[in-house]
């Protein structure tokens, strides 16, 4: 694979990683200025990004789509393997975030 490609999938993992934890302890905030319990709000934020961060981490659904066409219907499948390989590395990044909230929270995620 191409270098550039691999920074790519390095900066899709960060990203999914970064909206979980990011939004998900930013977003208990909310729910402790209303009086909910911190700790939980998180993990209840966290289980509600999930295909948020895989989304905004590969760069918007269209881009995807547009990818798989071409690769469908113009027979580049290297344009599918890319968007499945940006796809799982997201995946990847958000259960890793999701890993260690459950480790910080101590509360199994669904």
């Amino acid at each position: 694979m191409e270098e550039r490609f691999v920074f790519s999938l390095i900066h899709c993992y960060f990203i999914a990683l970064g909206v979980i934890m990011g939004g998900s302890i930013i977003g208990s905030i909310g729910y402790l200025a209303t009086g909910d319990p911190p700790l939980t709000s998180v993990t209840t934020v966290a289980r509600k990004l999930r295909i948020w961060a895989i989304v905004a981490a590969i760069g918007g659904t269209f881009d995807a789509i547009s990818n798989f066409e071409k690769g469908i219907f113009q027979g580049s499948t290297m344009d599918i393997v890319k968007q499945v390989l940006l796809i799982v590395t997201a995946m990847g990044g958000v259960q890793t975030s999701i890993l260690v909230i459950e480790w910080f929270t101590q509360e199994d995620i669904e």
